[in-house]
C-alpha cells in the first residue's frame, strides 16, 4: 500500500507531463501551420489511403522549375500566363445524373461542383481552367452517325435540388463538337469561379456528352460515363512579398559549421520530424539553414555589413558594455515550393518566399 502511494502520484505526475507536452507540441505545430499560411490538419491523412489523387504533370513541372531554377517573376506562374503563388487542383464531387426518358440522345449527364472554400480571403483567384479527362481505352472513339456534342451549363438554384433540368433553369456556358473523344479538354472559367466564391453562389456546373440520337444506344456512347473525370486547376495569389531578381539558390556556398565568425551554418528541416510525411508530398524535406556567429571589430567585406553595423563594432569596442555587438542575421534567403494534400484530398502546390538562408551577414 505504501508503494502506491508513491507510485500514484507520480504516474500522475508523468500523465499531466505527456499532456502538457502534446499540448506543447500542437500549439506549436499549430504556429508553424499558421506561419506557412496551412489550415490546421483533420486526424485523417489524406495520403493514408488506400489511393490517393495523383499529382498532375503540370505541377511536378512547376514543383521542379520553382524549387531548382532561376525565377525571375516571383509569383508569376509563366507555364499558364498568370500571377500566382497558390496552385490547386480541386476534385469534383458532384453526382452523377439519370438523363430524363426524353433525352435517351444523351451519352451522359453530370453534375460538377468544387468546393473553392479552401482559397482565403486574402487570395486574388487569377485562373480557374476546366480539365475533363477520358480514359485511355476511350481515346479516339467515333460516333457513326455524327460528331458528339459537349454542352456545359450553369444551372439555377431549382434544378440543383433535384428537380428536371429544364432548357429555363440552365445557362450554356461552352458548346463543343467533336468527332473523336480526345484526351482531355480544357476551358477557362475563370469569371464563373471568382462569383462561386460569394456565400451560396457556388451551384457548380452541369455536364452534357450527346452522341447522334441514331447511334445514342449504340456502341458510340458505351462505357463514357465511366471514365470520365473532372478537376479544376485554380491559380491564386496570396499575400505574399514577391521580390524580383532572385538569386538562383545554390550559388552561395553555405560552409559546414565551425569557426566564430557570423556566417551560415547547416540545418536540414524534415517534414517527417514534424508529423507531416502522411500529406506533404514533396519534398521531403529541405536545406534550411541559419545564421549564427560574431561581428568582430573590425568588420570585413566578407561579413555582409551595413555601415550602420560598421559604426555600431567602432563604437561597441570604446563601450562594450554600453553598445551590444551587430547581430548575425540572414541577408540573402531564396523560396522553396512545397507539395502536399489539404484537408479535402486536393493536390496543392504552392511557393513560399524566404525559406532558405544562402548568406548571412552582420546588421
Amino acid at each position: 500500500m505504501a508503494i502506491l502511494r508513491v507510485l500514484l502520484p507520480l504516474q500522475i505526475a508523468w500523465a499531466f507531463s505527456l499532456a502538457g507536452a502534446h499540448d506543447l507540441l500542437g500549439s506549436r505545430e499549430a504556429r508553424l501551420l499558421r506561419a506557412l499560411g496551412l489550415p490546421a490538419r483533420t486526424p485523417a491523412s489524406p495520403k493514408s489511403g488506400p489511393d490517393p489523387p495523383p499529382v498532375p504533370p503540370l505541377l511536378w513541372k512547376l514543383f521542379g522549375r520553382g524549387n531548382r531554377t532561376e525565377d525571375p517573376e516571383p509569383c508569376w506562374i509563366e507555364e499558364l500566363r498568370v500571377p500566382g503563388n497558390l496552385v490547386r487542383v480541386f476534385r469534383d464531387q458532384g453526382a452523377w445524373m439519370s438523363p430524363p426518358e426524353p433525352d435517351r440522345w444523351l451519352c451522359l449527364q453530370k453534375r460538377l461542383y468544387f468546393n473553392l472554400s479552401a482559397l482565403g480571403e486574402g487570395e486574388r483567384l487569377t485562373l480557374a481552367r476546366l480539365e475533363i479527362r477520358f480514359g485511355r481505352n476511350l481515346y479516339g472513339a467515333s460516333s457513326p452517325g455524327g460528331p458528339f456534342e459537349l454542352s456545359l451549363y450553369r444551372p439555377s438554384g431549382l434544378a440543383l435540388r433535384g428537380l428536371t433540368a429544364h432548357p429555363y433553369s440552365r445557362r450554356l456556358l461552352v458548346g463543343q463538337s467533336f468527332a473523336h473523344l480526345h484526351k482531355s479538354f480544357a476551358f477557362d472559367l475563370t469569371e464563373v469561379a471568382k462569383e462561386w466564391r460569394a456565400p451560396a453562389r457556388n451551384l457548380g456546373l452541369l455536364l452534357e456528352i450527346a452522341a447522334p440520337a441514331a447511334t445514342a444506344e449504340g456502341p458510340a456512347c458505351a462505357g463514357i460515363d465511366s471514365f470520365l473525370e473532372a478537376s479544376l486547376l485554380a491559380v491564386s495569389l496570396a499575400p505574399a512579398p514577391c521580390r524580383r531578381g532572385r538569386q538562383r539558390r545554390g550559388l552561395h556556398h553555405v560552409p559546414p559549421a565551425g569557426g566564430h565568425v557570423c556566417k551560415a551554418r547547416r540545418l536540414y528541416l524534415s517534414f517527417g520530424d514534424v508529423g507531416w510525411e502522411n500529406w506533404i508530398i514533396a519534398p521531403q524535406g529541405y536545406m534550411a539553414n541559419y545564421c549564427v556567429g560574431e561581428c568582430p571589430f573590425p568588420l570585413t567585406e566578407e561579413l555582409n555589413s551595413t555601415n550602420h553595423a560598421i559604426l555600431q563594432t567602432i563604437v561597441h569596442s570604446l563601450d562594450p558594455d554600453g553598445t551590444p555587438q551587430p547581430c548575425c542575421v540572414p541577408v540573402r534567403l531564396s523560396p522553396v515550393s512545397i507539395l502536399y494534400y489539404d484537408n479535402d484530398d486536393n493536390v496543392v502546390l504552392r511557393h513560399y518566399e524566404d525559406m532558405v538562408v544562402d548568406e548571412c551577414g552582420c546588421r
